[in-house]
């Protein structure tokens, strides 16, 4: 009954927020890219684009942009975002969400990046729907942020570079509070591959929720309140031995299970597993107790696993 509640309140809240969305709308413009703006980034930098505005991205290929306005960005004829901002490891970015762009849409794009959508600053709000990625590290990676909505999007295999190897990431390192996130009707399938230097000792995996001390870090004070549902997982690693696969995984890097977890009442259900072997990774062992794991297909579980390695 609780589940049916809590399904319930998403529609309730999908339907004010669409309705809120049309009213904004009425009052803000639309800007072409190519068109009115040459690039993303010069749209967003524009002092005539303000929050709430929509950069339709024309087809063909384009470079991603640091995001600083709460904008809607949009694709249209498919075009493919193959370059942008640099992470700090060399690796390329299609969009960062840097502060202030709270609340942005990004929908109907294409990435062919390394890192294709990750947020540089705790970003809230934002909603990622029908995208495609093709052999990322990382497709969507929310790093400390809330209230995001990740739907409807094709991540068609992934690849590692001594890290990585991931769908959808939802995350925390400084020892906040990551809640209120849906990842739902997001297909991820093909092939991971291997970087042939990678030193191993992970494994890659679909969707995760990951409290990440390492290093020293402070890690997450509570990773609470996010559903992971309705999701299509089928994954298989070309190197298995140095880096395998889990569908859905939570972890909390520390793997002590007698500390107070900080992963904690989230809801994993429904899901399709069936295509991957390694299908519910849990670490430690005792977040099962403490998380709503339910009706997902093929649902074998492994326990005390140290999975993902995220960027």
């Amino acid at each position: 009954m609780q589940r049916l509640t809590v399904l319930a309140s998403w529609v309730v809240v999908g339907v004010f927020c669409l309705a809120a969305a049309g009213t904004v709308q009425a009052k803000t413009k639309a800007w072409n890219v190519p068109g009115d703006f040459a690039t993303i980034q010069e749209a967003i930098d524009s002092d005539d684009v303000l929050d709430g505005d929509t950069i339709r991205v024309k087809k063909g290929s384009r470079a991603g942009a640091e995001v600083t306005k709460s904008v809607n960005i949009v694709g249209v004829g498919n075009p493919v975002i193959d370059s942008g901002p640099m992470h700090p490891a060399g690796l390329s970015m299609g969009f960062q969400l840097l502060a202030g762009s709270d609340g942005t849409t990004i929908s109907h794009l294409s990435f062919a990046v390394d890192l294709a959508i990750m947020n540089g600053a705790a970003v809230n709000y934002v909603t990622v729907e029908h995208c495609s990625f093709d052999n990322t590290i990382q497709a969507v990676s929310n790093w400390r942020g809330s209230g995001w909505d990740i739907s409807h999007n094709v991540i068609t295999d992934l690849r590692t570079r001594n890290g990585g190897g991931i769908g959808i990431l939802v995350a925390d390192f400084s020892g906040g509070v990551v809640e209120d996130n849906i990842v739902s009707h997001n297909k991820i399938s093909g092939t991971l591959h291997v970087d042939p230097a990678d030193g191993g000792g992970y494994a890659g995996t679909g969707i995760v929720l990951y409290a990440d001390f390492r290093w020293g870090g402070a890690g997450a004070s509570a990773i609470t309140n996010n559903a992971i549902v309705m999701n299509d997982v089928s994954l298989v690693s070309d190197t298995p031995a140095v880096v395998d696969v889990v569908g859905i995984e939570l972890t909390d890097t520390r793997d002590d299970g007698t500390l107070k977890p900080v992963v904690y009442d989230n809801w994993i259900g429904y899901n399709d597993l069936r295509g991957t072997e390694d299908q519910i990774g849990i670490t430690p062992p005792e977040l099962e107790l403490v998380n709503d794991i339910f009706r997902n297909l093929g649902e074998n579980r492994g326990h005390g696993m140290f999975s993902a390695n995220a960027w």
